[in-house]
């Protein structure tokens, strides 16, 4: 039993030996950092719940809680920008933040859309009729059939052909009457007569081998054949045979389809990277597995105004024709690369607003808010126009945190510099009320 109580009262000694060495600790703490601060100014006091409250004289807030003295050596007022932030290192590991350097590098960027494919506009035809008249026959009468150069593509009946042929055939008659007269302008006009003739028949489209034979043969002939003046594919037939037509009737659409074009429209903040010959690729859900490659012919000068997207046009070769119009497309534009840009992390500006703000590291757990322009953005990586030098290392990570505080420094430092300036102006005023008394002192 007495060894139980001395046990005891031996535990107990210890225990009274510690709580008191580090009561005299602390206290020897709290009288150097008060002696510390006695000999610093104090600026202001700030809520201990919301730093953003502050008061010039000491004060309490709703809760009782008193208010904390801000010293000089806590405030933003010194030589370092406004909105400089100091952080201890065990702060900025238990915050995460990381940093990076800026440095020069080459931008490269991938414009995606969809596009939709189209006709070559250069290589459409829409044939019509020169003259009115009643479809005889179509040679060509389904759409989608191949048709080349010069095929025969129908034939028409126009009573306005038949006598321009008569017409044709009585002035060759003449002429060959009258070449032989003595009188030279009677030979002129037989011949300019002829002329005028198979010029309106070249006009109205007659083929070449019936005006041969119309010239030779003297036969005028009730149809006229009507050519193909291109190759390509009949998208559209728009008359049958018997069916009376005018210049108005569109007869045939032809279209080669050999090369096509695409439609794509790119957004406002892409236009900058994008520029005519640059190089394009396409692949299209109903031909998987294969990438057709082309390039960027013309960008459209508007902008669509509901969706605020630019047209671009691109071209491809299409020789084995299986690109189909109005198919859709998933297209992939290669903008040239930008190089010796100096970039950022993307993840390092903070944006608010108008404003692009990045924060430097000056040094070890000091950080500088800093304004910037910037240019173009690709893969997670930004060009920087100005703010920012090589070499120079930004926050990427914590730095909205940083930010924070940063602000409530700014507003601190405008706070304390309309104090210093309302102190600078009340003498002035004291000394101006001074003077006047005393001049009325004088006058009286």
């Amino acid at each position: 039993m007495n060894k139980l109580s001395t046990f005891m009262i031996a535990f107990a000694m210890l225990l009274l030996g510690l709580a008191s060495g580090y009561w005299l600790a602390n206290q020897q703490s709290n009288q150097a950092i008060t002696k510390k601060n006695l000999s610093k100014k104090i600026f202001f006091y700030r809520n201990p719940m919301n730093p953003e409250v502050t008061s010039a004289t000491p004060t309490q807030d709703s809760m009782g809680m008193a208010y904390i003295p801000v010293y000089e050596e806590n405030s933003s007022h010194q030589k370092d920008p406004i909105g400089t932030v100091k952080i201890d290192g065990v702060t900025i590991q238990n915050m995460g933040v990381r940093t990076a350097k800026a440095h020069y590098a080459t931008l490269s960027h991938k414009v995606r859309a969809v596009g939709r494919v189209a006709y070559d506009e250069e290589r459409m035809l829409h044939l019509h009729p020169k003259t009115e008249g009643w479809i005889e026959a179509l040679n060509v009468d389904k759409t989608g059939q191949w048709v080349e150069k010069n095929a025969d593509l129908l034939s028409i009946y126009s009573p306005k052909l038949v006598s321009t042929q008569q017409e044709y055939i009585l002035a060759l008659k003449n002429l060959k009457a009258l070449k032989d007269s003595p009188i030279a302008d009677i030979r002129r006009g037989a011949k300019e007569l002829v002329q005028s003739t198979l010029e309106r028949l070249k006009l109205l489209d007659v083929p070449e081998h019936q005006l041969h034979e119309l010239k030779h043969q003297h036969k005028i002939k009730k149809s006229l054949h009507i050519h193909s003046p291109m190759e390509g594919v009949v998208m559209k037939i728009g008359a049958r045979e018997g069916q009376f037509v005018t210049p108005t009737t569109e007869i045939y659409m032809i279209a080669d389809l050999r090369k096509i074009w695409v439609y794509a429209d790119i957004y406002e903040y892409e236009l900058p990277w994008v520029k005519k010959g640059d190089a394009v690729e396409i692949q299209l859900a109903g031909i998987p597995g294969k990438t057709f490659s082309g390039h960027l012919a013309y960008i459209y000068p508007y902008a669509d105004a509901q969706t605020r997207t630019i047209k671009v046009r691109l071209v491809f070769d299409n020789p084995d024709l299986l690109l189909k119009p109005d198919m859709f497309a998933e297209v992939t534009i290669y903008a040239d690369a930008q190089k010796d840009v100096l970039v950022i992390p993307a993840e390092a500006v903070i944006r608010s607003g108008t404003r692009k703000q990045v924060f430097i590291v000056r040094e070890p757990g000091k950080f500088e808010p800093r304004l910037v322009i910037l240019g173009l953005e690709s893969s997670g990586k930004v060009a920087v126009i100005k703010g920012v030098q090589a070499g120079e290392e930004v926050v990427t990570s914590a730095q909205f945190l940083i930010d924070s505080e940063s602000k409530l420094r700014e507003a601190t430092a405008k706070m304390l510099d309309q104090q210093n300036h309302a102190k600078t102006k009340l003498p002035n005023k004291m000394m101006g009320h001074s003077h006047m008394k005393h001049q009325e002192m004088v006058h009286d």
